[in-house]
């Protein structure tokens, strides 16, 4: 087996590990509510404190990697996971089970980006696309498996059996990074830590990831916009501190890369947006159409498929056609998903639900899968830690603020408007926000970018 296929299984198989992790816990709230006692607030910290602990611990990880190199911080990250995931399935109180899954987050968190550092430089240019499909791939069947496997387990064992599920599959990845990874050469003068650069990124992440779920609480708008403004006064800070350090914990001029910024604007605006149209749609069609939870549930499966048909499609079209087509697709297919998904008004129209979210699923992905082909196509080698740092934290921001944003535009149209109207327009205007992602992707400059990947084959 070549080194580089041993590198992406282990990083394919960590990156499978922190995303069922991060979904698999929600189907196990009752239980877990009934067991230790917990509130509906508590609960969410269950979600909240793992992506917590994952958003915070992502700055870091460039500097460890080149500090510690990329096979030793695996190797560590997948041990306090084991450890943190331990935990969680023996904790006694809904307190420790919060601090477990923090700690939890904190060593998935480096998972994926010192994943994507090691993995990405063992491939030409021209081959990262079928690389993004399988990463997008394993993207796709951790979000669609977890509910399914999670409800298994807490029916037929107990919920704390959906943490101990987890231990065989890190465990495994464990022992292959230690067996297959070669260490790396130590680097003569490592970077020193950043630490107001640290302090001021994490404050601000922090207190952005606390803002919005408190948007998204009726009755914490007030709280939520304090949190959102005093993170923008750190952001700002570190911002300009960045800027100006010599070594800066993640090096902010990479924006300028307009490939990676457009990608990254890309995932706020599509996948994003998804996750937040998605829970809206889970209560609208509970709630006033009276739809099941299996039937809702269900809606999941033509949006796997579809998505599953968009990721293939972009792995082999993305070299002959470039992103800019694709992208401007997904993005349009998105919005009409969405603008279907507004027209329903009965159960009876239950195959047009269906086809709603197969064009979402399709749109949605065709797009996520092509801004990870293309966001690091022009990223220098020695660079690609940086980068993975940034589009990690962008990804994990963009599911919060989709879902803060269209929670807020429910709340406050439901105060203004009946309630079938105001889940109406809050879709009408998730369509729309589709269209600027859509024109931003004129400006990306396709002819270009086939003639360096066709120059990569040659």
């Amino acid at each position: 087996m070549r080194y580089r296929t041993k590198v992406t299984i282990v990083y394919l198989l960590g990156f499978f590990v922190d995303l069922i992790n991060m979904f698999i816990a929600n189907v196990a709230y009752p239980a877990i509510g009934h067991g230790l006692g917990a509130s509906v607030s508590e609960l969410s910290w269950v979600s909240n404190a793992y992506i917590l602990g994952l958003t915070l611990v992502i700055p870091l990880s460039a500097w460890l990697a080149q500090r510690l190199g990329g096979r030793a911080v695996l190797l560590i990250s997948l041990s306090s996971f084991l450890l943190a995931t331990f935990g969680a399935g023996t904790a006694q109180s809904i307190g420790q089970l919060i601090g477990w899954r923090l700690l939890q987050g904190m060593g998935g968190g480096l998972l994926i980006p010192v994943g994507q550092t090691l993995t990405y430089p063992l491939y030409g240019r021209h081959e990262r696309a079928a690389l993004s499909a399988a990463i997008m791939l394993v993207g796709l069947l951790a979000p669609a498996l977890s509910p399914a496997i999670g409800g298994v387990i807490v029916d037929s064992l107990s919920w704390r059996w959906v943490f101990f599920a987890n231990l065989p599959l890190a465990f495994i990845a464990l022992l292959l990074a230690a067996a297959w990874l070669q260490k790396e050469p130590r680097t003569t003068q490592p970077a020193t830590l950043d630490f107001i650069g640290l302090a001021s990124g994490c404050g601000a992440l922090m207190l952005t990831l606390l803002g919005f779920t408190m948007l998204a609480q009726s009755g914490q708008m007030l709280s939520g916009i304090v949190l959102l403004v005093c993170a923008m006064v750190l952001f700002t800070g570190f911002v300009r501190h960045s800027l100006r350090h010599p070594q800066p914990l993640i090096n902010l001029r990479l924006v300028k890369d307009p490939l990676l910024r457009n990608a990254m604007m890309i995932y706020q605006c599509i996948p994003g947006m998804f996750i937040g149209v998605s829970l809206i749609a889970m209560l609208w069609l509970q709630n006033l159409l009276n739809l099941s939870a299996t039937r809702v549930g269900s809606l999941m499966v033509p949006w796997s498929i579809a998505s599953l048909l968009a990721i293939m499609f972009t792995g082999k079209q993305f070299n002959r056609v470039g992103p800019r087509p694709i992208l401007i697709t997904g993005c349009l297919l998105q919005g009409l998903g969405i603008l279907v998904l507004a027209q329903i008004h009965s159960a009876n129209q239950y195959p047009l639900l269906l086809a709603a979210f197969a064009m979402m699923g399709f749109g949605g992905s065709l797009c996520s899968s092509t801004a990870q082909s293309c966001a690091f196509l022009q990223v220098a080698d020695d660079q690609l830690g940086q980068a993975s740092a940034l589009w990690n934290i962008n990804r994990q921001l963009s599911f919060c603020v989709g879902i803060a944003l269209l929670s807020l535009l429910l709340n406050t149209l439901l105060e203004k408007l009946p309630p079938t109207t105001a889940y109406q327009w809050c879709f009408y205007l998730a369509a729309t926000s589709t269209l600027f992602p859509a024109l931003l992707c004129l400006r990306i400059a396709n002819g270009a970018i086939l003639r360096q990947l066709n120059a990569q084959k040659e």
